[in-house]
């Protein structure tokens, strides 16, 4: 493969693992969408929307800060189902706003769980109202309970001069999920409308805003919204990866010279990696055995009698009768051999010195 090739083959598998560790990092944002009436699955609040469209009610989806509501003329309803609990406490900014006359219903509040059962029947004006969920407010007073058992409130409210805040300790009190149990349908519908007034269902709270609230915030181009996506970091890594590779393809000090592979002895390679196995557990029985048995046979080869082993006292004659030397040296070697103990490194190097006397004699 040219090296041009190669470049680009690695520039490629190098992004393509850029833009997956991205996406998988990526944050999710799916969670922001409980309770938003944009939302048709079980935790949204979708079917409860077109419900209170099919009754007539004057609903609307506020898609602007809530300090823009101080703009509309008083009273309203707001309505915020929020997509994890908060404290069911005012800031200054609504509590002012509901002082002014308007009611302010939060679906989320934050309160202690109970001893009581998770999925419970409490009673109300239009049937029995599904509750799942083990939280309850003890400290609210009787009069201010709407819907509540021994354990506490579910649903209460509490006076802000003259206006009013509604809180539940349950998100989903009309969630898609009780399309099938109409009371609860009907009683979030009745805490909005109470009075006839208008009502709001705050949807920036899900990240929904209108085009001229995208545009002040500097939401309203492309490049700011790529900036709160993953795309953006993409963008950028990808365009760094092309200019490395620009760089790269242009980084020339003449031509390219080819490296010669060089060439791999196999036989080689494996009596080295052996000898390195051998040596680590310390098996110089086992090379004194086998090696002592190559050297024997190459002997008898040399000596003309064959690569059948033979008893040492006919390779003792054979080997003096051939060279004339003493019979001692390869006497020596051999015994050695027929121990069969292990050596020390210094005695076996001696020993292969010693058959390499006994070779030059022949």
């Amino acid at each position: 493969m040219k090296r041009s090739n190669r470049i680009v083959w690695i520039g490629a598998i190098a992004l393509g693992v850029i833009i997956l560790l991205t996406l998988i990092a990526a944050p999710n944002n799916s969670k922001i969408n409980n309770g938003s009436t944009y939302n048709r699955a079980p935790n949204g609040y979708g079917a409860w929307y077109a419900f209170m469209q099919q009754q007539g009610t004057t609903i609307e989806r506020w898609q602007k800060p809530f300090s823009n509501l101080k703009t509309e003329k008083s009273p309203v309803t707001l309505l915020q189902i929020y997509s994890t609990l908060r404290e069911p406490v005012l800031d200054n900014q609504e509590r002012k706003w509901v002082e002014q006359g308007n009611t302010l219903v939060i679906l989320g509040a934050s309160r202690q769980v109970t001893a009581a059962d998770f999925s419970t029947m409490q009673q109300s004006p239009f049937g029995d109202v599904k509750i799942e969920t083990r939280r309850r407010d003890r400290k609210a007073k009787q009069q201010q309970v709407s819907l509540g058992d021994r354990f506490g409130a579910v649903v209460w409210e509490e006076k802000y001069d003259k206006g009013k805040a509604i809180f539940s300790t349950t998100r989903y009190l009309a969630a898609n999920a009780y399309q099938d149990n109409l009371s609860n349908f009907q009683y979030l519908a009745n805490l909005v409308t109470n009075k006839n007034k208008f009502v709001f269902v705050d949807e920036y709270i899900h990240g929904y805003k209108d085009a001229d609230i995208r545009q002040s915030e500097g939401q309203g181009d492309l490049f700011s919204y790529f900036a709160k996506t993953p795309v953006l970091p993409i963008l950028v890594q990808v365009g760094v990866l092309l200019l490395v590779l620009i760089w790269a393809q242009n980084r020339r000090f003449g031509k390219s010279v080819a490296l010669d592979t060089p060439v791999v002895d196999n036989s080689q390679a494996y009596i080295q990696a052996l000898a390195g196995v051998l040596q680590k557990a310390e098996s110089s029985d086992f090379v004194l055995e086998m090696v002592g048995k190559e050297e024997q046979l190459q002997l008898q080869k040399a000596l003309g009698l064959g690569q059948i082993p033979l008893e040492r006292q006919t390779l003792l004659n054979r080997w003096v009768e051939k060279t004339g030397a003493s019979a001692a040296e390869l006497e020596a070697v051999l015994k050695l051999q027929s121990r069969k103990r292990r050596m020390s490194e210094r005695e076996l190097l001696s020993w292969l010195g010693k058959w390499q006397i006994v070779r030059r004699q022949l």
